[in-house]
């Protein structure tokens, strides 16, 4: 089935249940590869309406802001109800419309193990929609469609990973994307402090990257699960610019 007026597919794009979630976790790869020239998408499910601070509407502000300073293709909100992810009917059948109406290649999901219900419960729906959306008989009116890769970004596990993305280069430009979140993350605010509003926080998510960035020898980097065996036809080629002192070797 041919949809008139299709959108461009995408290279890669990332669910999250929340505004910021993306921004906390893998950012610095998204904003990697919209300045690489891929089209990258965010699909957030809900508005954020359950945190202690700020309103929906300031976080939509927020997250179009965020969304220009990665240099998004896209960002989407499917205003589903925050908190309440895991009782979601309508959870699995938006992720299929998505998937079918952007295509992406790459498709970035939390991790299925999270301590936030909304997180745990948007990595199992997404890994569900990415076969469900292949199934001709789901019809929601587009053409079937299943992404070439799933990859899972971490929240907060960290004993898991199958790679690590040198985002050297695109972390500041993350740490503007986050503080774009001024309802979320200033510390000055008249509202309630929260855990993410305190000043400490943002020392621990540049603690956390450069933890795994450490582990490839860079200053930064954001970790990422595969749960499907990778194939490599030549790890020459797939190996040789993983590592900077590769050229030195004799």
């Amino acid at each position: 089935m041919d949809t008139p007026n299709a959108p461009e597919p995408l290279h890669l794009m990332a669910v999250a249940a929340h505004p910021d979630d993306i921004e906390l976790t893998c950012g610095g790869t998204l904003i990697k590869m919209a300045r690489a020239g891929y089209r990258t998408g965010v699909l957030d499910l809900t508005r954020g309406e359950m945190g202690t601070r700020g309103t929906p509407e300031q976080r939509l502000r927020e997250a179009r802001e965020a969304a220009r300073i990665m240099g998004l293709t896209v960002r989407e909100n499917a205003g589903l109800p925050d908190g309440w992810l895991s009782t979601e009917p309508d959870l699995k059948m938006v992720l299929v419309r998505a998937l079918r109406k952007w295509r992406p290649a790459l498709w970035l999901v939390p991790c299925s193990e999270e301590r936030h219900p909304d997180h745990a419960a948007v990595g199992r729906a997404a890994l569900d929609a990415a076969f469900l959306a292949g199934l001709r008989k789901i019809d929601t009116g587009q053409p079937m469609y299943r992404p070439t890769w799933i990859l899972q970004y971490l929240c907060r596990r960290d004993d898991d990973f199958s790679f690590i993305v040198d985002v050297s280069d695109s972390f500041e430009a993350r740490l503007d994307a986050i503080r774009a979140y001024r309802s979320q993350f200033d510390p000055d605010s008249g509202d309630p402090q929260t855990y993410i509003s305190r000043p400490q926080f943002l020392d621990t998510v540049i603690a956390r990257a450069r933890f795994y960035g450490s582990k490839i020898e860079a200053a930064y980097g954001e970790p990422f699960l595969s749960r499907e065996t990778l194939r490599v036809d030549d790890p020459v080629a797939f190996l040789a610019g993983t590592r900077p002192d590769w050229a030195t070797l004799r």
